[in-house]
């Protein structure tokens, strides 16, 4: 059973919005209310990002509406430890992970801050990337993530973390579509 009481996968509706090429509106298909809260903590848009070009796009959309509500931007890098089965067996610590994820971090918001003076937080977190997203959305006012996509009728298809984000975030949630 769904959080929302009915029995299935909680599948909800996600559409284009042709306005805006290349973004899919808030689970629900509404516009999110991007006023209504004024709690500081609600002030906050929660970013997924992988270094990816469409979590690229996810963050510059991000940081335009943080800019223009006066919210600020929490960006989220987040990964699994990985151990390799076959040789040659490695194991990478904890933290090569870390300075990785901090690194790609580091290099988005030099980027972003020049482009849109926004108040801009990195969080580089070990965990699953939506299980991070999920919890992280406790509170904020809106979580926006990056969909790859794959063109043709596979591309009306959601990304396996940005789908599992949309159907078990605490708030809306905005996916931003790979360059169509």
């Amino acid at each position: 059973m769904g959080k929302d009481g009915r029995f299935g996968g909680g599948f909800r509706q996600v559409r284009r919005r042709p306005e805006r090429p290349g973004l899919v509106s808030d689970v629900c298909g509404n516009e999110p209310d991007m006023t209504s809260r004024t709690d500081t903590e609600a002030s906050r848009i929660v970013v997924g990002f992988d270094g990816s070009p469409c979590s690229e796009r996810a963050l510059k959309w991000a940081a335009g509406e943080a800019r223009a509500h006066g919210a600020r931007v929490e960006v989220i890098c987040a990964w699994e430890p990985v151990t390799r089965v076959a040789p040659p067996f490695f194991v990478y610590a904890d933290e090569e992970f870390e300075a990785e994820a901090r690194s790609i971090l580091d290099a988005a918001a030099g980027r972003v801050g020049a482009d849109s003076p926004v108040e801009l937080e990195t969080k580089a977190v070990m965990a699953h990337p939506a299980a991070a997203l999920i919890e992280a959305s406790r509170g904020a006012l809106l979580v926006v993530v990056g969909s790859r996509g794959h063109g043709g009728v596979a591309g009306t298809l959601l990304g396996s973390v940005s789908q599992r984000v949309a159907m078990h975030a605490y708030c809306p949630v905005v996916i931003v579509r790979a360059d169509d």
